[in-house]
């Protein structure tokens, strides 16, 4: 039987989003599959989206933070049992089979499977992954931060590089495998997929904060 998935999807103000990602998944994964949303506690716009659709949902107490991508990501790991974990995210359009497609590179001593957000330069080519799978037992074990136990993500980015980390720590660890045919396309507005909206202004205004904590941290796993 395939092993049984939970797609995390944090959120952040962007309601409208959240029934076409649900039938999008819905539609383009057949497989044992849980999508589950992780809200920050005073957007009620978002919880009521969600709960509109019949989701599942964790929700963060107190205040929006610095790290908040990262920080519900590692919430939803550490609130979930699937065997595998998807890291996601609230614009994306998997295509069909996009689930068992990247299963099938996950062989033995592969643990991260990157999918192909048909958007990205750097994930078009192999060398990053901006959504990746990621077999729970593997952050269980070895954490997908290299000095932070059982983390799945960094938090000290505000939301730009968090995957870079991640995913060149799986690679540096030989763990990493890439599914170029695994197509989770990103409807991103670098790319003209979506309109800019204020989540997006958010994310970029501290780029070169998260910029200089990337490369003050890849000496942890470059050596």
């Amino acid at each position: 039987m395939t092993p049984a998935v939970v797609i995390l999807v944090p959120v952040l103000q962007r309601p409208w989003r959240v029934e076409p990602l649900v039938e999008s998944i819905e539609k383009a994964t057949p497989e044992p599959h849980r999508t589950l949303f992780i809200c920050t506690e005073d957007d009620e716009a978002e919880i009521a989206a969600v709960d509109a659709v019949g989701a599942a949902r964790l929700v963060l107490a107190g205040p929006r933070l610095h790290g908040d991508y990262a920080r519900k990501i590692n919430h939803g790991y550490s609130n979930s049992d699937e065997p595998w974990l998807f890291l996601g995210a609230d614009d994306l359009n998997p295509h069909r089979d996009w689930y068992s497609r990247a299963l099938e590179y996950a062989v033995e001593g592969i643990d991260v499977v990157g999918t192909n957000d048909i958007c990205n330069a750097r994930v078009m080519t192999g060398e990053h992954s901006t959504h990746s799978l990621v077999r729970r037992s593997y952050i269980d074990r070895f954490s997908g931060v290299i000095d932070e136990p059982r983390k799945v993500l960094h938090e000290g980015y505000a939301h730009q590089w968090t995957d870079d980390e991640f995913v060149q720590t799986a690679m540096w660890r030989g763990r990493y495998a890439h599914a170029f045919d695994s197509i989770v396309e990103h409807l991103h507005p670098n790319v003209g997929r979506a309109e800019d909206d204020d989540t997006y202004r958010l994310g970029r205004a501290r780029t070169n904060d998260s910029r200089r904590v990337f490369h003050e941290r890849r000496r942890l796993w470059l050596t």
